[in-house]
């Protein structure tokens, strides 16, 4: 074979062999965020499990030391004044019924979930349901998805129609 050739031949399967790697990193890529959306989904799952049950032990596991809540009605906790509201029981979270959750990464190891959320308490007051749009920062720590950040804000009550 003559050296153009060879030299257009050797140039051309290079770029194929380029162009294939490129579509499997993309492929890894891809399959590695839906693992890591399933993950996230899966410990934000037992997250509601525990706010139920108000199981300090399996929120302290799953909330990030750093975590920042920040409550639809602007009051802002830590880790510790968190769980230690959840589990002074004032107010029970009944359920929690997600209408829209939504997961995107933002970078290797940081998730971001978004949604709509009703959540159904009891307090002293009595039963009241809480309409509200949620974002979420899930963070792998050590090998473990961990809740960094949550921001809710309160949804408007719907407006009655009028004749």
């Amino acid at each position: 074979m003559p050296t153009i050739r060879r030299s257009f031949f050797t140039s051309a399967v290079r770029w194929i062999v380029r162009i294939i790697g490129i579509l499997c990193c993309g492929v890894f890529a891809r399959a590695v965020e839906a693992d890591s959306f399933a993950a996230v989904r899966a410990v934000d799952d037992e997250r509601v499990a525990a706010t139920v049950a108000a199981d300090k032990v399996r929120l302290d596991r799953i909330y990030s030391d750093g975590l920042r809540y920040a409550h639809a009605n602007g009051k802002i906790d830590d880790k510790a004044q968190h769980i230690a509201a959840l589990a002074d029981k004032k107010t029970s979270h009944d359920r929690f019924d997600y209408q829209v959750r939504e997961f995107r990464s933002a970078v290797p190891g940081v998730v971001l979930m978004s949604g709509r959320l009703l959540i159904h308490t009891t307090s002293a007051k009595g039963k009241s349901v809480n309409d509200v749009n949620f974002l979420a920062v899930w963070r792998e720590e050590s090998g473990r998805w961990r809740l960094l950040d949550w921001q809710a804000a309160k949804n408007p009550a719907p407006v009655a129609a009028t004749n």
